[in-house]
């Protein structure tokens, strides 16, 4: 099917439900001058989609495709070297701004914890080494939740508690706490005020398989509750699957397609989909996985028309030359690609 024509290019069709978080043609690039020399990055480059209220939106993709970037900018944490150069960041509970950065300094304040939360991929980023983790509580939470001290503080317990976790870890260090249980607690941290959204960068990179899946499961269950959106950045396309409600692949700075989790990992278009979901293991499935031959594109200089070229299977000669356009082949199902939709996307 292709996209509507009373719909604007490249725009999903999940719009008219009223989306917390709406990213039109973002453009985000490096840009440095050093010795005289003008460099610029194309880290995120014309990246439109939408995070619904009450789903976990997923970004995936290898490393160096854009996802941190994109993540960084949605989150308001724009410095130089980083310029946003185009484009939008529209949250539902922010009217009257493009984009968090550029809103006063009152307006983030007001807006950070309490409706905007951020998981980081490791938690001694967040985590004050030299303050104990009741203390961090009390600077990440006490002005939004209000009340006087024990007010706050059982508030805090009764968080803890639905987190599995013992009020004793507030008497306790960082580094007192093993990796999973530092993790729980910046999960804790991200969600005491209830924001309507969340970011989770990489949050179970560094941990086990079984402690990943409990923290996982745990996030999934927070999220729930609160019903908050959630975007969840990983390269692992097997917690995708087992957490994300939709999910955008992203490469060299664009997104590739995008779509239901279910849909991507059961009729995925893209040829760049494809090889990340036969890469997966399966069980009782020995067939050596064939590796994608080639790597990622410089962003200071990235091949002409689609990105993917040098490396795809598929390629044709308007891939050399055209960039793709995002085409809805399915409601909610867009995908950029000129072998799947053919002239529509020209």
């Amino acid at each position: 099917m292709s996209a509507s024509p009373t719909r604007p290019e490249g725009v999903p069709s999940t719009e008219r439900a009223g989306p917390v978080l709406q990213v039109r043609d973002l453009q985000a690039h490096f840009r440095t001058r050093y010795f005289g020399v003008n460099r610029e990055v194309k880290a995120v480059d014309g990246v439109t989609f939408d995070i619904r209220r009450d789903e976990t939106y997923g970004l995936a993709g290898e490393s160096s495709s854009g996802k941190t970037t994109l993540i960084k900018t949605v989150a308001g944490l724009v410095k130089p070297p980083l310029e946003m150069v185009g484009g939008s960041v529209r949250f539902s509970f922010l009217p009257g701004y493009d984009a968090l950065h550029r809103a006063p300094p009152q307006e983030v304040a007001r807006i950070r914890w309490r409706h905007l939360s951020y998981i980081m991929q490791g938690s001694m980023n967040v985590l004050n080494p030299l303050r104990k983790v009741g203390g961090t509580f009390k600077d990440f939470a006490a002005r939004h939740m209000g009340g006087p001290g024990p007010v706050f503080q059982e508030k805090v317990v009764e968080h803890l508690g639905r987190l599995r976790l013992d009020p004793s870890v507030l008497q306790a260090y960082p580094h007192e706490l093993s990796g999973g249980m530092r993790q729980r607690v910046t999960i804790a941290l991200a969600t005491i005020c209830r924001p309507e959204f969340i970011i989770a960068d990489e949050p179970t990179t560094a941990l086990d398989v079984l402690v990943q899946k409990d923290v996982l499961g745990m996030l999934r269950s927070v999220q729930r509750e609160m019903r908050s959106s959630v975007l969840f950045v990983t390269h692992d396309m097997g917690v995708h699957a087992h957490l994300t409600d939709r999910l955008g692949i992203m490469y060299a700075g664009r997104l590739a397609e995008e779509g239901p989790t279910r849909t991507l990992f059961e009729r995925p278009l893209h040829p760049y989909t494809r090889h990340l979901i036969a890469s997966l293991p399966r069980i009782g499935d020995d067939t050596p996985r064939k590796a994608l031959e080639g790597s990622p594109p410089s962003l200071a200089d990235p091949p002409p028309g689609c990105r993917f070229h040098p490396r795809c299977p598929l390629a044709m000669d308007v891939c050399r030359t055209a960039v793709p356009k995002m085409v809805e082949e399915e409601p909610g199902h867009r995908v950029a690609c000129h072998a799947v939709s053919g002239e529509r996307a020209l």
